[in-house]
């Protein structure tokens, strides 16, 4: 088996010199750790890691608390996670994606057997739970997301007035005036506090308003299904519809799906847009979704990057709210004449 001192005969270094670059416990120069990792790579070194937790008293393991069995893990979400990882990875850290609940009771067991270093919560709510008892045990974390309170918060999250102003701004300039939102459905326990629905349907109350148009809001569920049912009472009680905005991805293909079923066409009747969605799951439709894209990816690197200079005593990083971008698709277009 190759040890420490076979990696340290091979880069010329001291043992010592390979601890404190495996144990992290003190700097060395780029040029002998790029010795030491050019005779761990020749010489097939593998790191013990439990070993370098023990001897730094840290675990290089970051948790993303993911509320699984609240919200539906879509590719949305998977972009956040796999784009963290990455910068993780990066820093030399280990991400392991946490599913546990929204009510913090196990997040708070986790936490008491010491697995990870810090912790960066999804799915935020406006009163977030898991904020206290990442306080009350000492845990460093970050939010992708937004409470509504944020003194003190390291936090990054999408910018849903810009994004929301975006797609009414696109739809109104192509000369829709009869809009509706398919929103999250708030009267629903799990997402009644949920930041990204209670703020992207006040922003677009707050701009149609501004437009002078009549606000109707239709709330769904994050189903297909929910989305078919949302998009039927549209066409039942608003028929003057020309456009339909749609919070939820897996919404937006149940109503493009309802309004065909309907006999209306897409876009020719009635436009849909989907205001957070990525190009794998827009390509699910037919036509091709247009969409607002999600920044899953700038975000969960933000995110890490966050945290990590909390870990490393570096200078935080400031909060950022990043808007998510038009992307030109099939089912909008101008109204009917």
């Amino acid at each position: 088996m190759v040890t420490m001192r076979d990696v340290a005969e091979r880069a010329g270094v001291s043992i010592a010199t390979v601890s404190f670059l495996l144990n992290d416990t003190k700097p060395v120069t780029p040029a002998t750790r790029a010795r030491i990792e050019e005779a761990m790579l020749e010489l097939g070194y593998r790191r013990n890691m439990v070993a370098r937790a023990l001897a730094s008293r840290r675990t290089r393991i970051i948790a993303m608390a993911y509320p699984a069995l609240e919200h539906r893990f879509g590719m949305s979400t998977a972009e956040f996670f796999t784009a963290a990882a990455e910068r993780a990875r990066a820093k030399e850290y280990h991400l392991v994606l946490w599913p546990v609940g929204n009510d913090g009771v196990e997040l708070r067991e986790l936490l008491g057997q010491g697995l990870v270093d810090g912790v960066v919560l999804m799915e935020v709510q406006l009163a977030d739970p898991r904020v206290e008892v990442l306080r009350e045990t000492g845990t460093p974390f970050a939010l992708i997301g937004r409470t509504a309170e944020l003194g003190g918060l390291a936090h990054v999250d999408i910018d849903f007035d810009a994004t929301v102003e975006a797609a009414v701004e696109h739809l109104y300039s192509l000369g829709h005036r009869e809009l509706v939102l398919i929103s999250g459905d708030l009267a629903d326990p799990r997402f009644h506090d949920y930041g990204p629905w209670v703020r992207s349907e006040a922003a677009y109350r707050r701009v149609v308003a501004e437009y002078g148009l009549h606000i109707v809001v239709e709330p769904s569920s994050d189903s297909p299904r929910a989305g078919r049912e949302a998009a039927e009472r549209v066409l039942q009680h608003h028929p003057e519809t020309t456009a339909i905005l749609v919070m939820n991805e897996y919404a937006t293909l149940g109503v493009v799906s309802a309004l065909k079923r309907q006999g209306r066409d897409v876009p020719g009747d009635v436009s849909v847009l989907s205001l957070f969605m990525v190009p794998e799951v827009a390509a699910l439709s037919d036509p091709e979704l247009t969409y607002l894209r999600t920044p899953g990816h700038e975000l969960g690197q933000l995110g890490i990057e966050a945290l990590i200079r909390q870990l490393d005593g570096a200078d935080p990083l400031p909060p950022q709210l990043v808007p998510a971008t038009l992307s030109p698709g099939g089912t909008v277009g101008p109204p009917p004449r």
